[in-house]
């Protein structure tokens, strides 16, 4: 058994991983960083945006520097669970069923325009990821370990999509959007051309075990009394006048992401700047209603924010 990482190899792991990161993403850190929040906290990630902006070369860059097993499913209105779970065919030779398992078996998994899939097939996603398993057929498997959703919709103003209902919005821990790029990253991108060839031969710059250490690391963050009853005041201050307030899962979800910003900041503890920096990623999505632009969110999300001191 491997001995316990330290807080200081850590943070220059994670110091690495950014950097490999932002020569594939470019001028987009923060939404990088809070991508690594995610991952670390074994949260899921739901990323808005229109075509074209990175979202699927954001999936396989984090797939790789973190030497996970990626699989990438595109989903469409005729996608069925077991199109994502697997199924049991007759096997001739051995007289048995025979599982074979979907591409939802996988260490990190890209649900692409997710917003498309029939609901079926969006709940049998939902619920692997809320349980970490799939029921086939009566039998109960276990997916991979660790297990990463990045989920990507496009805008609601685009054909052949629809809103995700609120309760599955919740399963996702953050909602992120990349946009377009400043103006020196874009001239960056035109000069050198697309970053998803790029992304494919990028070195794994930790493994899957490594993560597993990065994401106990996480959970052993440090989290002082002060620092919950200030995230126990921001649940309440949305309960006031909200139409969608702030659940108890809400504030766990958001303090496991502000261990894992702390974690990456180099610190054994949170503070309430690690809150104030997932703030909006983690309950923008679960402020607003489902048809709520990521700006709708985020100014509710801010509103709110102001209306605590913290500690």
């Amino acid at each position: 058994m491997s001995s316990p990482l330290p807080i200081n190899a850590a943070e220059a792991l994670l110091g690495n991983i950014h950097r490999q990161l932002d020569s594939i993403v470019l001028g987009k850190s923060a939404v990088t960083r809070l991508a690594v929040s995610c991952l670390l906290a074994q949260g899921h990630l739901l990323i808005e945006d229109a075509p074209g902006l990175g979202k699927s070369t954001l999936a396989l860059a984090l797939a790789r520097t973190f030497g996970l097993d990626y699989t990438k499913v595109a989903c469409t209105n005729d996608l069925l669970p077991s199109d994502l779970l697997g199924l049991s065919i007759w096997d001739a030779n051995a007289r048995a069923m025979r599982f074979t398992p979907g591409p939802i078996f996988a260490q990190l998994l890209l649900a692409d325009e997710l917003n498309r899939a029939p609901s079926k097939t969006q709940s049998a996603l939902l619920e692997a990821m809320e349980e970490r398993q799939v029921t086939v057929d009566g039998e109960t498997r276990a997916l991979p370990t660790p297990f990463f959703v990045i989920a990507t919709q496009n805008p609601l103003d685009q054909v052949g999509v629809s809103p995700l209902p609120e309760s599955q919005l919740d399963r996702f821990m953050m909602r992120l959007t990349l946009g377009f790029p400043d103006a020196a990253a874009e001239v960056e991108l035109l000069r050198s051309g697309d970053r998803r060839h790029d992304a494919t031969r990028l070195p794994a710059a930790v493994d899957a075990a490594t993560l597993r250490q990065l994401q106990a690391l996480a959970e052993q963050v440090h989290v002082a009394d002060p620092l919950l009853r200030y995230v126990q005041q921001l649940l309440s201050a949305s309960r006031t006048g909200a139409t969608r307030p702030l659940s108890p899962r809400a504030g766990l979800a958001l303090l496991r992401a502000a261990r894992a910003e702390a974690l990456q900041r180099g610190r054994a503890h949170a503070l309430p700047d690690d809150v104030q920096a997932v703030w909006a990623a983690v309950v923008g999505h679960r402020l607003g209603a489902s048809h709520d632009s990521l700006d709708k969110g985020a100014h509710l999300a801010q509103t709110v924010l102001a209306t605590v001191a913290a500690p």
